[in-house]
């Protein structure tokens, strides 16, 4: 085993990049020995991304989202309308309170785009996975409960500080889970139903 010091935390994080260290440990592989979690596309982003330039973040997300919705109807080549811009809320025909704000759409409502600016490492594990991150499967569903006439949903992420692939894209269609989307509907208007009764009934005391 080899000690080595340095004389500033700068240094000291600078090279911990690359490296599998006790804390990274814990976020690289899944227990069931199947598969990484996010401290393996961590080692594969300081390989590939370069550093944040200390933007402010929020800022930055907007501004990514429009140019990563740019860089879909370039790799399309389709017209978006683009939602951010417009401050759009889609609404559903049959309540109101299901809804969606959609980053960007086509005139036709048949096909739509959601910007996803994540860390490089995110970007990645969604690029090399294939997959859409968990979190936004609620929202992917969303898109065609609220929009019965859009037929194609596509992920685009973005992150330009990935030279390499700054931008990619994932299909989602409307034919490939329609149960799921039929039955997420359903639950949705339980719900409602459910939360407005218990609301009226405390209203009362």
């Amino acid at each position: 085993m080899k000690i080595r010091k340095f004389k500033t935390e700068e240094e000291w994080m600078e090279n911990r990049k690359g490296r599998i260290t006790g804390t990274r440990l814990g976020s690289l592989a899944l227990k069931s020995g199947k598969g990484y979690k996010i401290g393996f596309y961590e080692l594969v982003a300081d390989g590939l991304a370069i550093e944040p330039d200390g933007e402010n973040r929020m800022e930055r997300g907007k501004r990514l989202e429009c140019e990563a919705i740019e860089e879909l109807s370039k790799a399309l080549n389709k017209e978006f309308i683009n939602g951010t811009d417009d401050y759009v809320i889609w609404e559903s025909d049959e309540d109101s309170r299901i809804s969606l704000s959609p980053d960007a759409y086509t005139k036709d409502l048949k096909i739509a785009g959601e910007a996803k600016c994540l860390s490089p490492a995110r970007h990645l594990e969604a690029y090399l996975t294939q997959t859409i991150p968990s979190e936004y499967e609620g929202q992917k569903i969303q898109y065609f409960i609220v929009n019965p006439d859009l037929q194609k949903l596509y992920f685009a992420f973005y992150d330009p500080r990935v030279l390499v692939l700054p931008f990619f894209y994932i299909e989602v269609k409307r034919a490939d889970f329609q149960d799921e989307i039929d039955r997420y509907r359903e639950l949705e208007k339980k719900a409602l139903k459910e939360s407005h009764d218990i609301i009226l009934k405390l209203s009362k005391f």
